[in-house]
């Protein structure tokens, strides 16, 4: 691989793992009170937004991608507002909740772990 080559990697997979971190820091925060007292919503607002855009930048020369990635950021947006307002079955929110939690952590372990691949390169 060149050395361009896996810069380009390294950038896109260190990107998507700072976004998996930040949608399951969005989500952490919709069940537990705790967790937004550390870290200002504005702030991991913020930073969500970034994150996403700079990633679907780069995801532009694969629609089919991006448009997944679209989509999943959206569905864990709109069921932590959904969650925040209180809206619908509790039970059935949280339980949807913790299974899309468990999703980007396992996300996040994996492109953690290619992450390092492409470092060790």
């Amino acid at each position: 691989m060149t050395t361009t080559a896996t810069t380009d990697h390294i950038e896109f997979t260190a990107t998507m793992v700072r976004l998996y971190v930040f949608l399951t820091q969005y989500l952490d925060r919709c069940v537990n009170e705790a967790a937004r007292a550390p870290f200002p919503e504005a702030a991991l607002q913020a930073h969500l937004a970034a994150t996403r855009g700079q990633l679907l930048d780069i995801m532009a020369v694969n629609p089919v991608v991006k448009s997944k990635v679209a989509e999943e950021c959206n569905r864990v947006l709109a069921l932590g507002a959904a969650c925040l307002k209180g809206e619908g079955n509790k039970a059935a929110a949280f339980e949807a909740l913790n299974a899309e939690r468990e999703i980007l952590r396992n996300k996040t372990i994996a492109r953690s772990d290619l992450l390092a691949v492409f470092r060790a390169l």
